[in-house]
C-alpha cells in the first residue's frame, strides 16, 4: 500500500522546477496544449530506464564508480547546453510554428525523454528514496518498488502536464508580444545552462 509520506514527499520532488518541467513548459509555450502533454510523457518515459537500474541495483555502480557516473552526467551537460544554444537559434524548445506538425511531436518527445534520461542523479534518487518506503519485512520488496516507481511516474505526468496546458493557455499572449517571446527564449536558455551548470557539479 502506497502511504501518505511517499506521496507528499513525490509530489515535493515532482512539482520542484527541473529540466522536465521546463521541457514541458517550453512544449506548451511553443506548439500549445498538445505538445506539452507530449512532452510531460516524454519526460515521464525518460524516467523507466532510472527507475529499472534503481530496482536491479545498478544505480550502486552510478554511485560507487567515478567514470560511469562522470560519463553519464557529462552527457547530460552537453545535452542541456545544446539544448540553450538551440533556444537561442529558434530551432530548439522554443519555436514557434503556427501548427503543430508530427515531426515537431516526435522532436518534443525524444527531447523530453533525453532530458531525464542524461540525468545520474534520477538513478541514485531512486536507490536512496525508495528503499525507504519498503519495510524490512516485506515479502514482495521488488513489487512494491514497482508499484511505488509507477506512481511516482503517474504523478510526474500529472504535474508536467498541468505545467504544460498552462503554459499552453498563455501561448497567444507570448505570441502577441515579440519582446516578450524573445526574452523568454533567453530566459529557457540561461535556465538550461544553469542546470546544466548545476550537474556538472553535482557529487555522486
Amino acid at each position: 500500500m502506497v502511504s501518505i509520506d511517499f506521496l507528499i514527499t513525490s509530489l515535493i520532488v515532482v512539482a520542484s522546477p527541473g529540466t522536465g518541467a521546463l521541457v514541458t513548459l517550453a512544449a506548451g509555450l511553443s506548439h500549445g496544449a498538445r505538445a506539452s502533454l507530449v512532452a510531460a510523457l516524454g519526460c515521464t518515459l525518460g524516467i523507466l530506464p532510472h527507475m529499472f537500474v534503481a530496482i536491479t541495483g545498478l544505480a550502486a555502480l552510478l554511485h560507487t564508480s567515478g567514470i560511469a557516473f562522470g560519463a553519464i552526467k557529462y552527457a547530460g551537460v552537453a545535452y542541456l547546453l545544446y539544448m540553450a544554444w538551440i533556444t537561442l537559434k529558434e530551432r530548439g524548445a522554443l519555436k514557434i510554428e503556427s501548427t503543430d506538425s508530427v515531426r515537431s511531436n516526435r522532436e518534443v518527445i525524444w527531447q523530453a525523454i533525453l532530458a531525464n534520461l542524461l540525468n545520474p542523479k534520477l538513478s541514485i534518487f531512486f536507490l536512496a528514496f525508495l528503499p525507504q518506503f519498503v519495510g524490512r519485512d516485506e515479502r514482495q520488496p521488488t513489487v512494491l518498488m514497482l508499484q511505488l516507481s509507477f506512481v511516482f511516474m503517474a504523478m510526474t505526468l500529472v504535474v508536467f502536464a498541468i505545467y504544460g496546458v498552462f503554459a499552453a493557455s498563455v501561448r497567444n499572449q507570448v505570441l502577441s508580444r515579440p519582446s516578450v517571446l524573445h526574452w523568454m527564449r533567453r530566459g529557457f536558455a540561461v535556465a538550461f545552462v544553469g542546470l546544466g551548470l548545476k550537474l556538472a557539479f553535482a557529487q555522486q
